[in-house]
């Protein structure tokens, strides 16, 4: 019995030692008796709670458990079985494993987040878009060290680490007291001193408990983990009020929060109020102007920001870098409010400066000139205008025309013409020397022109070499100006007919190979024309031109005799008599020997190329032999140009004219084949045409019937029917469809429609192969009530005019 007693007591002491150091893996001082594979799931997860609470790593949390004797075989055991429990849970790589116990290592603090309001009103403002850029929000980095000047307080949080010989790690939070409770070394007061300060005294108190600190055996690592929040307010600002923020927070990352100074508020004057005291006087300027940040002090718990209102604000307009509304300082001149503006850009006039001022009673107009620039103090409500320099040039001169450079020169007193035409590198070959032309401006803004001979200029002669005046315009004449532009043309059977420039000495055989020669169809025969030039005229004649008829030879461009040619001359080369490129025709269906054909003659008729093609196959329907011509352009053209006299805003003539252009590509000529057999001159025997195509059609024992009926059908053919039986085959007419206008096209493509006699209908023959169109009946507008009571009064009246008469 004492035996049993004894091992359920060994057993439960092994259990809760186990369970134990599963729940409290850094604080327990005993890990011999520590089995990985006896610990539960449920352990684990509490265990890798323990080392994320403390921010530690299991490869940090392994000199502590083997110092404490944990077998080095069990600790890997445990690590497996934590890493395991990682993947699992989240699912990540190793990287993303090593990125979380980053994030877990690095430095805490509440996130500060505040909805901005962009300032529409104030956006001329300088340095009101500095707190509308949410980029720009001066937020305290945390992954810096610590500032050993950092003042500690209730809500820090300070990792204590003890390393070597003996080891220790713990997360103190700084009471609200201000003390922090490390176990074993007891309370500290760390409240109010700085990092620096309260470092050697945590690492004094835990020298007299771990003997191993004071012999230097093992060493003391203080750090901030956790930064604690403080409140700040802010007056003044376009969102005032009071403010968490982070400890480590400056006055600039504030100001972003509370929206910056409000509308009346100064960027130049800011307070900062400390123990009801004024601490630091700051001007955003220093930052803007200059990227001086000395003003960009640290804040403390209760801090008070103060932005009053602006004593003096001056705008500036025109022509500098950055326009706006800027504040100024007591003493500061307008030297720094061009600086505060970015400077005068490269187009502003600064010789003077327009200044609108404000008195008691009005407005009044001041002249700032560039000597008073760092004397002149600009007063409240100034409006500063810089305006752009003057369009126009103190020393300009041009020259243009046949100079080597014609272009723009710097003018000066006492130059002269010869002067400005050898700063333009001498006047060109074709240049006209006789006469030049200056063309000046005078002191009323009017213009003259000076006419100088160049030649006598040129020479020395200074009577000629007149003296220049800026902003003159000088054009050298070229003698190619003064010269008519020749040209001849060449037509007809030439590659490159065109017009062409004349050259002296220009000859027939230089225009032929000019325009790349003659073409293939080419004759012998040229004729030249050749205007006539007379100062007197000549009634008895009554030619325009001179012609000549030559003889060439027209497989060689270099002709034996070579015809000198004149400006002006038209030379036309005219096509051989006979040259005519073979021309085909298509020949299709139920044909022996289907393809396209050459036409041999020039009257070739179907029956002739059919007989080409081998005639017609067993299959072939003779009464489905057609011609199928395209619709040529002229054929369009020719209806155009008919005038139907149908006024301009009918439509018939268009849609005629679309209806060829878009939707018939040619038009079909029905061939009556045993009219053709029995006497080849019939008439239905047409000539063809190149393009032709002849489309034999195979044998269809079947009849289509089409449009507007109940369901469009193909009707076997039966030769004792006729033209209704088919309709009504397909089920008869639709609402829509027009009885009396149905038609039908043969296999020839022949149409053929229903006709009336009296009370006689007479239908169209149906043949195999036909098909049968029902089109649909045209919209009639019905009678509206109104017009029949209009149309039923005057019958009324009509009626009344008649019962008078014949009474």
């Amino acid at each position: 019995m004492k035996k049993i007693i004894t091992v359920l007591v060994l057993f439960i002491a092994f259990f809760y030692s186990t369970t134990s150091v599963g729940q409290d893996l850094l604080k327990s001082t005993d890990l011999s008796t520590l089995k990985a594979d006896n610990l539960s799931d449920g352990d684990i997860s509490k265990i890798k709670t323990q080392l994320q609470s403390n921010n530690l790593t299991i490869e940090q949390a392994e000199p502590m458990a083997l110092a404490k004797g944990m077998p080095a075989a069990e600790f890997a055991k445990l690590k497996i079985r934590l890493q395991q429990t990682n993947g699992a849970a989240s699912g990540v790589s190793g990287d993303s494993e090593n990125e979380a116990a980053t994030k877990e290592l690095s430095r805490k603090q509440e996130k500060i987040v505040n909805t901005k309001v962009k300032d529409t009103v104030n956006a001329l403002i300088f340095g009101s878009e500095l707190f509308d850029n949410p980029t720009l929000n001066f937020e305290p980095n945390l992954k810096l060290a610590t500032p050993m000047n950092y003042v500690l307080g209730p809500g820090d949080e300070l990792q204590i680490s003890v390393y070597g010989v003996q080891e220790f790690n713990a997360s103190v939070p700084v009471t609200t007291e201000g003390k922090v409770v490390i176990q074993y070394v007891g309370q500290i007061s760390v409240s109010g001193m700085t990092i620096e300060a309260a470092t050697q005294k945590i690492k004094g108190a835990i020298a007299r408990v771990y003997s191993t600190v004071a012999s230097g055996q093992s060493q003391v690592g203080v750090s901030l983990s956790r930064i604690r929040t403080i409140r700040v307010t802010i007056i003044g600002s376009k969102q005032p009020g009071n403010y968490s923020i982070s400890s480590l927070a400056t006055v600039y990352n504030a100001l972003f929060l509370g929206g910056g100074p409000g509308k009346n508020g100064s960027y130049r004057n800011i307070e900062l109020l400390r123990d009801n005291k004024v601490y630091k006087n700051i001007d955003i300027y220093r930052f803007l102007v200059n990227g001086d940040q000395s003003d960009n002090v640290g804040l403390k718990d209760n801090d008070v920001i103060r932005i009053p209102a602006y004593s003096q604000r001056v705008t500036v307009e025109g022509q500098v870098k950055r326009p706006g509304i800027f504040e100024m300082k007591k003493g500061e001149t307008f030297s720094t409010l061009v600086s505060f503006a970015s400077g005068f850009n490269e187009f502003a006039y600064t010789a003077s400066v327009n200044v609108l001022q404000k008195t008691n009673k009005e407005f009044k107009v001041t002249d700032v000139k560039e000597s008073e620039f760092n004397t002149y103090k600009p007063l409240s409500g100034d409006v500063f205008r810089i305006s752009k320099i003057l369009s126009r040039f103190e020393n300009r001169i041009t020259i243009e025309g046949a100079v080597f450079r014609p272009d723009t020169y710097s003018f000066y007193e006492g130059m002269r013409i010869s002067d400005l035409i050898s700063k333009a590198d001498g006047l060109k070959e074709d240049a006209y020397n006789n006469r030049a032309r200056i063309i000046r401006l005078r002191s009323d803004l009017t213009t003259e022109i000076v006419n100088v001979n160049l030649a006598q200029a040129l020479s020395g002669d200074l009577d000629a070499d007149v003296p220049l005046k800026r902003e003159d315009v000088i054009t050298v004449y070229s003698i190619l100006d003064f010269e008519e532009e020749f040209t001849i043309t060449i037509n007809g059977e030439i590659k490159k007919p065109g017009v062409y420039q004349y050259y002296d000495n220009l000859t027939l055989n230089d225009v032929l190979v000019q325009a790349g020669g003659l073409s293939g169809s080419a004759s012998k025969k040229v004729e030249i024309a050749r205007m006539i030039q007379s100062e007197e005229i000549d009634d008895s004649n009554p030619n325009k031109v001179e012609l000549f008829n030559i003889e060439i030879s027209a497989t060689n461009n270099e002709q034996a005799k070579n015809f000198a040619l004149l400006p002006f001359d038209v030379v036309n080369i005219r096509k051989m008599a006979v040259y005519e490129k073979p021309e085909m025709v298509l020949v299709s269906g139920a044909v022996h020997y289907a393809g396209k054909y050459v036409l041999a003659g020039k009257k070739d008729r179907v029956y002739d190329v059919i007989q080409r093609a081998g005639g017609l196959t067993s299959v072939a329907n003779v009464e489905g032999v057609r011609i199928k011509r395209p619709i040529q352009a002229k054929q369009i053209e020719d209806l155009e140009n008919v005038n139907l006299n149908l006024g301009k805003k009918d439509s018939i003539q268009n849609k005629l004219e679309k209806k060829l252009k878009e939707d018939l590509k040619y038009a079909t000529i029905p061939v009556d084949w045993n009219a053709i057999v029995k006497d080849p001159k019939s008439n239905t025997n047409v000539t063809l045409f190149p393009g032709d195509e002849i489309e034999v059609v195979a044998f269809n024992e079947g009849v289509k019937v089409a449009g507007n009926v109940l369901l469009t059908s193909e009707i076997p053919y039966d030769r004792s029917k006729g033209f209704r039986y088919y309709i009504n085959a397909a089920g008869g007419i639709d609402a829509k469809g027009w009885k009396k206008k149905a038609y039908i096209i043969y296999p020839n493509g022949k149409a053929d429609v229903a006709s009336s006699f009296l009370f006689f209908k007479n239908y169209p023959k149906v043949t195999p192969g036909s098909q049968i169109i029902v089109p649909e009946k045209p919209e009639t507008k019905k009678m509206s009530t109104g017009e029949f009571v209009s149309i039923a009064g005057v019958l009324a009246s009509l009626a009344g005019v008649i019962i008078a008469i014949l009474r």
